[in-house]
């Protein structure tokens, strides 16, 4: 591949790089740089010596990359700014090949060419100016959701959670389960995906790139029973919780969309059995396991997360993939045989919100 192609792929790359969660897609950045500057030298640098010294540098840059992708920018222990200022980091790095291909390559009077600033700050800007529209719009999402009023609210949120131990026990009150029980000859469950507005979904919207980011169940089409781990909106722990639908109404644009998927009321029974069990368990929201797909105990979930294991468990689930993974639109877009129905929209601007449980 040559230098043009790989610059205008870097500039797509660049332009998403920091908006993902994903370490693999770091990884994948740095080595293919890295295969495209090595591929680069080999054909163009004459001299087997400069070839050696050429390809020698680009391979410490790629270690010294992917070093600092595992040890800082995705590191374990990592908070929620850490997490941030480590992946700018990491799209900087991603400029270090190029820097010393500009610094260093050859042209007709000189060994060595060092171009000027000027040169520099023409090879760099010059191509995202032609992803200006691309760029506009990531930056303008990136403030919005990085605003200091949902950084704040965020920060005053997130004592509260812990993913690592049980910290909901016994939200769901017997009322709850008697509603869900007299749902269960309605042979179907109730899927709800959310774009709620609140500064948790406007950030995780600017990772997952969809605008619902809130995934919940219920036993009833009404929404009478609507469930699912969500912060607690200050009112029980986070873990799982019952929701409330006015709880959704947190921008002007906020909606939700309801499908239906039909099963059996044994099944529903199962997902009610098990519910139950981890209400008297305890449980947790799943906060590491949004960015490191994993969970510490079982009963510690994020919403998709719930919703997908949920439906596994009763041998309901259309897709397969591991539960970690999950973003709450996968829930729709991977109905690949067509088990859902779309029941209803709700847009809770344009319409009356009627005063039934369903986030919290």
């Amino acid at each position: 591949m040559n230098i043009d192609a790989a610059r205008t792929i870097f500039v797509i790359l660049l332009s998403a790089l920091f908006f993902s969660n994903e370490s693999v897609l770091f990884t994948l950045t740095y080595v293919f740089i890295f295969l495209c500057m090595l591929t680069a030298t080999l054909l163009t640098v004459q001299g087997v010596k400069r070839k050696i010294i050429f390809s020698a540098v680009y391979l410490a840059v790629m270690v010294f990359q992917l070093v600092h992708n595992t040890m800082v920018a995705f590191a374990e222990d990592n908070s929620l700014l850490d997490s941030l200022l480590g992946r700018f980091a990491g799209v900087i790095t991603v400029l270090i090949p190029f820097i010393v291909h500009r610094l260093f390559s050859e042209n007709k009077n000189a060994r060595f060419y060092l171009p000027s600033v000027q040169d520099i700050t023409v090879f760099t800007f010059n191509e995202i100016i032609e992803n200006a529209a691309l760029v506009r719009d990531l930056i303008a999402k990136g403030q919005r959701s990085f605003s200091r009023e949902n950084l704040n609210a965020l920060a005053k949120d997130m004592p509260r959670h812990n993913s690592f131990r049980y910290i909901n026990r016994g939200s769901l009150t017997p009322e709850y389960f008697e509603q869900a029980a007299a749902a269960l000859d309605d042979e179907n469950i109730y899927i709800i995906i959310s774009n709620t507005g609140s500064p948790a979904s406007e950030i995780i919207s600017l990772f997952t790139r969809r605008e619902y980011n809130h995934a919940s169940l219920s036993f009833d089409r009404d929404l009478k029973t609507i469930i699912s781990y969500n912060g607690g909106e200050r009112l029980y722990p986070p873990g799982l919780n019952m929701e409330m639908l006015r709880y959704f109404n947190k921008k002007a644009d906020a909606s939700i969309m309801v499908y239906r998927l039909p099963v059996s009321t044994e099944k529903k029974r199962v997902i009610l059995g098990k519910i139950k069990e981890i209400n008297g368990q305890g449980n947790a929201y799943n906060v590491f396991g949004l960015v490191f797909k994993f969970s510490f105990r079982p009963n510690i979930m994020f919403c998709s997360q719930f919703v997908y294991r949920m439906l596994k468990l009763a041998g309901a689930h259309y897709f397969d993939r591991k539960d970690g993974g999950i973003r709450p639109t996968d829930l729709i877009e991977q109905d690949y045989y067509r088990k859902l129905y779309f029941e209803y929209e709700v847009t809770f601007n344009r319409q009356p919100v009627p005063d039934t449980p369903a986030v919290l």
